[in-house]
């Protein structure tokens, strides 16, 4: 993750946000090196299938994985 002081931030704001945007990475800003701001690209959001994309074909599930449940797990 990276990090940029409030005063560079403020001299490079646009060519900052544009390599965040294009980078798809956070970046946390300093006041006098202490952690204040953190700012982030909003992500897209996935659907079910998309998350799991790389695993379909290789993992079989009987039941919907997308419906809620009630069932407790044991604290092992």
């Amino acid at each position: 993750m990276l990090t940029i002081s409030k005063s560079k931030l403020k001299t490079h704001m646009l060519r900052i946000f544009r390599e965040i945007e294009k980078s798809n990475e956070e970046i946390i800003v300093t006041d006098h090196g202490k952690p204040v701001l953190k700012i982030c690209p909003i992500r897209k959001q996935r659907d079910v299938r998309q998350v799991f994309a790389d695993v379909q074909g290789r993992i079989n599930f009987i039941d919907d994985v997308t419906s809620p449940t009630t069932d407790e797990w044991d604290i092992v």
